[in-house]
This record gives C-alpha cells, sequence and structure tokens, in this order.
C-alpha cells in the first residue's frame, strides 16, 4: 500500500511548500485538482516538481473531456520532464457545478464520457511520438515535422488513473471498461452527489470492481501488474463515508491510500490543518 493525499486550498506557492513538506513526512503522492476558472493545476504541480524531488505529483481530478487533448498532453508532459517522471494524471467526466455551468454548457454524460475517451487516445498518441495521426468523432490530427516536443521520462506515456464508477444492477460497466484500458482506477459506486458526497464504495463493492476490471485486463491479454487500485478516505475528518483501517481496504483490493480532505476551511486555520496532517505521515 502507498499513500497520498489531496491538498483541497492552497495557493500555488502554498501547495509547493505543502508538498515539501509531505515529502518529508513520507507520502508517496500529493494532489491538486482542476478548478473551471482559477488556479491552474499544472502550474502548481511544476512549482511543487521544483521543490521536491521524490514524491509524487497530480490530479485528482482532471476533467480531460474539457480539454483539447494536445492542450493536455502538453502540459502534463512538461510537469513529467521538469519533476524527472513523477506525474499521474486522474481524469474523470468531472462533477457539474455553477462553476462550469457558467461557462459551459452542459453536453451530457454520454458525449462527455465520448469526448473522454477520444482526448486519452490523442494524449497516449503524442506521447508516444510522432508520426501520429488520429481521426475521431471530436478530434483529429496529422503527423507533426516542426517543432516536435521532446517525450515524458515516464514511457509510454505518465499514468493515467480513471474513475471506476460501479453502477449497480447494469450488465455492461462502461466505466470500469475506460479504467481497465489505463493504468489505475478511481474506484466509486453509483449514488453520491454534491450535496451528499461520498462514493458509496464498500469493501465488497470494491472487490467486486477490481474483480471486473481483472477480467477485462484479462480478455484484452494485460495482467495486474503494476495497476493501480486508489481509494480516497479520511482518517481525520467528515469528508464522505470510508474511513480506516486501511489494511482491510488492501486486502479489499487496494493499493493506494489517499487522504481526501474536503471538509477543511479555505481559510489560514484549514491551510494550518492541512500542514499539520501532512505532517503527521501517511497512516501506516
Amino acid at each position: 500500500m502507498r499513500y497520498g493525499a489531496v491538498i483541497p486550498y492552497a495557493s500555488e506557492r502554498e501547495f509547493a511548500g505543502l508538498a515539501a513538506v509531505a515529502e518529508q513526512a513520507g507520502w508517496d503522492h500529493v494532489f491538486t485538482w482542476e478548478a473551471v476558472w482559477g488556479q491552474d493545476a499544472w502550474v502548481t504541480l511544476a512549482a511543487a516538481a521544483m521543490a521536491t524531488e521524490r514524491i509524487r505529483l497530480g490530479t485528482l481530478l482532471t476533467p480531460a473531456a474539457r480539454h483539447r487533448p494536445w492542450d493536455l498532453a502538453s502540459k502534463v508532459a512538461s510537469v513529467d520532464r521538469l519533476s524527472n517522471g513523477r506525474v499521474t494524471l486522474g481524469v474523470g467526466l468531472g462533477a457539474l457545478h455553477g462553476n462550469w455551468l457558467a461557462f459551459e454548457a452542459d453536453e451530457g454524460r454520454a458525449v462527455r464520457a465520448r469526448r473522454l475517451d477520444e482526448g486519452l487516445a490523442v494524449y497516449a498518441g503524442l506521447m508516444a511520438g510522432q508520426p501520429f495521426e488520429y481521426t475521431g468523432e471530436h478530434y483529429s490530427a496529422r503527423p507533426v515535422t516542426q517543432l516536435v516536443p521532446p517525450p515524458p521520462v515516464q514511457t509510454p506515456h505518465p499514468p493515467v488513473w480513471c474513475v471506476g464508477l460501479l453502477v449497480p444492477g447494469r450488465d455492461r460497466q462502461r466505466s470500469l471498461e475506460r479504467a481497465a484500458r489505463w493504468q489505475g482506477v478511481l474506484p466509486a459506486v453509483a449514488g453520491g452527489s454534491l450535496d451528499d458526497p461520498g462514493s458509496r464504495l464498500t469493501h465488497d463493492a470494491l472487490r467486486d470492481i477490481v474483480a471486473r476490471i481483472t477480467a477485462l485486463r484479462a480478455d484484452a491479454g494485460v495482467s495486474m501488474h503494476g495497476y493501480d487500485v486508489v481509494v480516497e478516505g479520511d482518517s481525520h475528518g467528515d469528508f464522505g463515508t470510508t474511513r480506516p483501517p486501511v489494511a482491510a481496504w488492501a486486502e479489499a483490493g487496494a493499493t493506494w491510500w489517499v487522504e481526501s480532505w474536503w471538509d477543511l476551511p479555505d481559510d489560514p486555520a484549514g491551510r494550518a490543518e492541512t500542514r499539520r496532517r501532512l505532517e503527521l505521515g501517511p497512516p501506516r
């Protein structure tokens, strides 16, 4: 089991400092998140890359369907090079909220899902190098011969963790199919909302998700070796419903425990508490 933490509220400089605190305290990963309009997650992670040496850096989450995939690939690869190969890209459809809808209309989950799949295909293709060509419903790309950027440090690309949403009672689980195609899953069970957060994940549900992904990957001819199963929980506060002991989640198939402290206030007291929790180190 490896351990990470989401730093919910921090300026770019504060995040870089807290990432260094987390590294010193023995955490394996820190995460920021992406706003529709606001602090740029990849600039924030770039600052953290320059202030740390070992700890991994990533997003929980990037609503990748909102990005032009070549722009996203450029940002992720830049931070991967700055960090000498320590980036993880966490993706999902994104949770609609007022700050999203103030700028963009809701295209619907089905459209966002197709954009996400196409965007990730372009992301991976560009990371693998030229020549690359793609034609899809929403995106297309032709080979590039001029000003081709250097490759990322991690090959074939920085790993992608996808939300894998189990919808009880449904035969085909498209969200799990997507997660199985990439390098990790952020497991959840349908039923949560912005007003009532939490993934509804249980130990039995996690076992079910891991078993389904194992079977999907086996059908595709790939094993679970090196595949990440990431459980978000809260050992300190009241966000969501996922709680320790961490060992029970490991027994159910998790390989990562990520602390999510979204109930902390966005003020100096909340930042001080974030620092205090990071200084305590992971709940090993």
